[in-house]
């Protein structure tokens, strides 16, 4: 057998840990890899544009398959232009492995062209980040790497010099020792007795689920039965637990909606099932509170905790449930459920009736009918801002459906790169970006990506001219909103100058054949949706400092010569303001 590369090696060991792909730019450090990579029979090199792009691409992949995902990025700043995306990965706990190329190995520490140390930039963002500064270090850094990343889902980060890369590698393979699947972990006979006790001396019991109740759908549904208990989540909880769910209240947060807040409130045991809801504001006070996390450092780091179980959910509640004593009363739980369809009502379809002529177009219009039109198993990606609210308020999980998006990281411009990783991994899948003007104008240059492979993904652009979220945020604050504002940009002219499919759409009544049209074509698609700028988004509670904030700031406009611009606001959201 010929002896193989540094860089074949590493293509190898990848390549049997289950990459197919590895996205990236080129460039002179990385050659080796890259030819590597074109030799490799199972293995395919996927050319972005931008390297934040190939790792966001490699994140959404690793997170739709749970397995490992690959990027790489030359030295110096080609590696660092990944590290946002790496952030969010690493957040998102996926498994990704990247490759940071390095100068030549001889000029390391003499502020050499294009010098950068990636090996300790990325230890923020990862669990292992390493240099290869030698041949003998292969394979052993690589399986480290691997293991790390997929044994505690997250990022690994190999720095190899382009001259290292190109020599021979040690004899004899690599054995590879990766684990597959990940481990239940069941908690301790103590805590689950004192769950127990603190379960069944409890009235009025809600559980809110996060992304760790992933594949425990049906042993939540099971638990909230037998104690009657309503089952909020938190944005990443939604599409693991809304769905074929009788005890629903909805969501608590920012982007709330329903009876969740009100649930958590009111009830005298509050259950934390798989979530590391990062905002306390919205957790209660004084309510006993359980949380169960796989994770165990996450356990008690958002509010006080009277029992802590370190514990798979799904493990968890497959030993608790029949344990505890089945509670006969359903007033808590029904008094919850009216309540939330209630809010519902008045607040998550305020804009999606009677709307058929009104333009600027209402955005939660746009997001109900694309709910309707999309396919049953489509992935949908989401960016950050206004678009995350409706996706949130109006996309319909079913078991089958994946909403991905920046939920922990928060970074603008993450939906069109993670739509390139989920359409790469199945092309026959319906993928659809829900893009705000200003994120997909970040990485535009990316959606060449998608003209160039064919990649079959849908992107729709709510085209408001502003940075949304930002408006609100300023007004809250009590300041009129600066710096916010983008010129008024035909993003659908600019897909089709590209080669793909584009409409722009400006009127109500076309929103519904535009989408029809764009998902029935074969390839690349963009529909620029011209949104109501007005529209925005109101938090499920609001604080007395929010109300003066907002008033405060509209005062400011009005004064500023903004009076229609407040009047046209104050009708747009009205129906959305949470009574009393």
């Amino acid at each position: 057998m010929a002896k193989q590369t540094v860089a074949e090696q590493y293509v190898d060991l990848i390549a049997r840990a289950g990459v197919r792909r590895m996205y990236g730019v080129v460039g002179d450090s990385l050659n080796p890899v890259v030819d590597a990579v074109r030799r490799h029979r199972a293995m395919e090199w996927v050319q972005v544009r931008h390297e934040e792009v190939a790792a966001f691409a490699a994140g959404a992949e690793a997170q739709l398959t749970g397995r490992l995902a690959a990027c790489a990025g030359s030295c110096g700043p080609g590696n660092l232009h990944l590290i946002n995306g790496l952030f969010d990965a690493h957040r998102s706990m996926a498994p990704v492995l990247a490759l940071a190329a390095q100068i030549p190995s001889g000029e390391i520490g003499t502020g050499y062209f294009q010098e950068t140390h990636p090996d300790r930039l990325f230890e923020e963002c990862s669990h292992y980040s390493e240099l290869i500064s030698s041949p003998r270090q292969m394979p052993r850094v690589v399986q480290t790497a691997i293991q790390h990343a997929v044994g505690r889902r997250g990022v690994s980060v190999v720095a190899l010099p382009g001259d290292i890369a190109g020599q021979d590698s040690p004899d004899g393979g690599a054995e590879l020792a990766i684990p597959l699947d990940l481990p239940a972990i069941r908690p301790g006979d103590q805590e689950l007795a004192r769950l127990r006790q603190l379960v069944d001396a409890a009235e009025r019991v809600t559980v809110f689920c996060g992304r760790g109740v992933a594949g425990a759908h049906a042993e939540v549904m099971a638990f909230a039965e037998k104690i009657k208990a309503p089952v909020g989540h938190a944005l990443r909880g939604k599409e693991h637990i809304q769905y074929d769910n009788p005890y629903d209240v909805g969501m608590s947060g920012l982007l709330g909606y329903g009876a969740a807040y009100e649930a958590m409130h009111e009830c005298d045991l509050l259950l934390l099932l798989g979530t590391d809801f990062p905002y306390t504001e919205f957790l209660p006070r004084g309510v006993r509170t359980v949380q169960v996390d796989v994770q165990p450092e996450r356990l008690g780091r958002r509010t006080r905790l009277d029992l802590a179980v370190w514990g798979d959910v799904g493990e968890t509640l497959r030993c608790l449930t029949p344990m505890v004593r089945e509670k006969s009363s359903r007033r808590f739980l029904d008094r919850m459920l009216h309540h939330h369809t209630r809010a519902l009502e008045g607040a998550v379809s305020a804009y999606t009736r009677n709307v058929e002529k009104h333009t600027p177009i209402h955005p939660e219009y746009v997001a109900s009918v694309l709910d309707e039109e999309a396919a049953d198993d489509a992935v949908f990606t989401v960016d950050t801002g206004m678009c995350c609210v409706w996706a949130a308020r109006y996309l319909t999980p079913n078991g089958r459906r994946r909403i991905l998006g920046s939920f922990v990281h928060g970074s603008m411009a993450n939906a069109l790169p993670q739509a390139i990783g989920a359409q790469f991994l199945d092309r026959g899948r319906q993928v659809v970006s829900l893009s705000g003007d200003g994120g997909f104008s970040m990485l535009m240059g990316d959606f060449l990506t998608l003209v160039q492979y064919g990649l079959p993904v849908k992107v729709v652009v709510f085209n408001n001219s502003s940075l949304g979220m930002v408006d609100l945020e300023m007004m809250v604050d009590g300041l009129p909103s600066h710096g916010t504002g983008y010129p008024h940009t035909d993003y659908a002219a600019i897909a089709r100058a590209a080669g793909a499919h584009g409409v722009r759409v400006e009127k109500p009544a076309e929103v519904r054949d535009a989408l029809r049209e764009a998902f029935a074509h074969d390839g690349p698609a963009l529909v620029d949706v011209v949104t109501d700028p007005d529209a925005l988004s109101i938090p499920p509670k609001i604080t007395a400092e929010q109300v003066t904030g907002f008033a405060l700031s509209a005062s400011r406009t009005v004064l500023a010569g903004g009076v229609g611009r407040m009047v046209h606001l104050a009708r747009s959201n009205l129906r959305n303001l949470p009574r009393p």
